[in-house]
């Protein structure tokens, strides 16, 4: 996920909840995801542009992949706030999503998957394209200056 001050999305969505002091109910899930800030981005652009680059296929993302829980976490501390994790057991959110799925909740079995499956890629191919041993930005503070910016 691509992500910046102005970004609209899912991510705002999750500020959203945590701004209003609502529980993350999911903290016993562990997951794992990349992210990419918008400045991070920019300097690959500025050097694709500037260097000459074997064509292929590049991911581009932050050194560091990171948990929902560790974004809920810099998410409050973007905004003076202590987050709100819940670790509820996994089998009761895992029985709840199901009876989502047959009786219509807004928690079901395909949206606890989306919520809290890993999604990380691999930014070596580009770094080492580049020359670069790691990005100029780090993911918690791209995602800082994203969050700070929605308090704005």
């Amino acid at each position: 996920m691509i992500h910046g001050p102005g970004n609209k999305g899912n991510l705002n969505l999750l500020f959203k909840i945590q701004q209003k002091g609502l529980p993350w109910p999911l903290g016993a899930f562990e997951n794992k995801r990349s992210f990419c800030s918008i400045d991070n981005l920019l300097f690959v652009v500025q050097q694709l542009i500037e260097k000459d680059i074997e064509p292929g296929i590049y991911q581009v993302a932050d050194d560091e992949a990171l948990s929902t829980n560790e974004l809920i976490n810099i998410m409050a501390a973007s905004q003076n706030k202590k987050a709100r994790i819940w670790n509820i057991p996994v089998g009761l959110i895992e029985t709840i999503a199901r009876f989502g799925d047959i009786i219509h909740l807004p928690l079901n079995s395909e949206r606890l998957k989306k919520l809290t499956e890993s999604y990380q890629v691999s930014n070596q191919k580009i770094k080492k394209a580049l020359g670069i041993e790691k990005m100029p930005v780090t993911a918690v503070d791209g995602l800082r200056r994203t969050f700070e910016s929605f308090g704005k």
